[in-house]
């Protein structure tokens, strides 16, 4: 879905840009934007991947609990 939105905010821009007029703090903004959800969807990325490790790890502990008990 954000990819989408990228699409859109590059298309807003160049259709700005065609219009002959210097939108130079919309485009700005709209780059910025743009940054700063690809750099928050990588941290959410790597974020994601810690909890899956995390996850992994807790299951291995229960695997190895579970079989201590035996």
């Amino acid at each position: 879905m954000k990819k989408i939105a990228v699409v859109f905010a590059s298309a807003s821009l160049m259709a700005l840009a065609a219009c002959g007029e210097k939108p130079a703090n919309e485009t700005a903004n709209a780059s910025n934007a743009v940054v700063e959800n690809v750099v928050e969807n990588a941290t959410n990325a790597a974020d994601n991947a810690a909890n899956a490790a995390n996850a992994a790890a807790n299951s291995a502990n229960v695997a190895a609990n579970a079989a201590n008990a035996m």
